[in-house]
């Protein structure tokens, strides 16, 4: 796992990203906001007008942080406005690589060879981990946005005027719940899967492993009562949980030692994942072939002999439940 340092390349930190054998996530650098008009998001800066064919967006299929963002780019129309390239599951010399792969598309925009060269077009000195997804802007030759609960949101509303599709997954009148909801869900679920996995001392991964499960198991009692997370209709903070669930029992449960239960031990859980991925257009944004050989492939540090399991086997088609309850659109 390497970085940029000053704009060099270094196969190696200079310094642990761990306190105590505990996984400490650095933050995103660029938190530029693209908004209908160009003008002020809420960084406070301006300038980065919603506009056809203006940004590129970069992601890996294997990442569940970039899948958020596929989701939202099909949920909301936006593929015909947002050009996207897809690096190879498989991190070699310069972390992310545009290498032949199936189901890599090459960078369309600035038809370089790695993510790397993509942040440093942005900032020759860039000092940091380079992650997906990247929003790009092609008229300014910057990114954007790098953060991925951003780029969602902009997704979600910025570019409406454009695609005439209104739907709203972070509605006024529910935001305050999405977001009590996503606090918890963040800390001990998405990245919570990390923490344990990347965890260097027993108390550490134990720690991890085990507020993980509390929040499934509190997750998993809330389903039982309502069909969302929020209530009746499908907000971000179901495909922001999404695309944990989809990858735990194939990467998590054993890559991660996240394994007290799988998700498919959960009644409510694993019907609910079933909904969404049935969702018209979710499944197109999946790549279970991905998802596996980065993480067995690539992740060496805690793999290290790189051998990708051949299972589990899922059906993520299968019938569901969730009818049983009720439920509006995210109009």
């Amino acid at each position: 796992m390497g970085l940029l340092v000053d704009g060099i390349w270094r196969d190696q930190p200079p310094a642990p990203e761990s306190k105590d054998g505990r996984f400490l996530r650095q933050p995103t650098k660029f938190r530029h906001w693209v908004t209908p008009d160009g003008g002020a998001g809420p960084s406070g800066d301006g300038g980065f007008k919603a506009e056809a064919g203006r940004y590129h967006l970069y992601v890996s299929l294997a990442c569940p942080w970039a899948h958020r963002t596929l989701i939202f780019r099909k949920l909301k129309k936006l593929e015909d406005i947002i050009s996207v390239s897809v690096v190879a599951p498989i991190n070699v010399k310069r972390g992310w690589e545009f290498s032949p792969y199936p189901g890599m598309v090459p960078d369309g925009a600035n038809h370089k060879n790695t993510l790397a060269e993509i942040y440093l077009l942005a900032d020759p000195k860039f000092t940091g981990r380079v992650t997906v997804p990247v929003l790009w802007d092609k008229q300014r030759q910057t990114i954007v946005n790098n953060e991925s609960s951003e780029v969602i949101r902009m997704f979600n509303s910025a570019f409406n005027a454009l695609t005439g599709d209104t739907a709203d997954y972070y509605p006024a009148a529910l935001r305050e719940e999405i977001d009590r909801v996503n606090k918890p869900i963040y800390e001990t679920v998405n990245n919570g899967v990390y923490r344990a996995g990347f965890a260097t001392t027993q108390d550490a991964y134990e720690e991890a492993a085990r507020a993980l499960f509390k929040t499934l198991d509190e997750t998993e009692a809330r389903l039982s009562r309502q069909r969302y997370l929020a209530g009746s209709r499908i907000t971000e903070a179901d495909w922001r949980l999404f695309v944990t669930l989809l990858r735990f029992d194939a990467v998590y449960f054993s890559h991660f030692k996240c394994n007290i239960r799988r998700i498919a031990d959960y009644p409510n859980l694993s019907n609910y994942l079933r909904e969404l991925y049935q969702v018209p257009g979710v499944s197109d944004t999946v790549s279970l072939e991905h998802i596996k050989k980065h993480y067995y492939g690539a992740q060496l540090q805690v793999n290290p002999t790189g051998i990708v399991p051949i299972g589990p086997t899922l059906d993520f088609t299968a019938p569901h439940d969730r009818a049983k309850f009720a439920s509006e659109a995210a109009a």
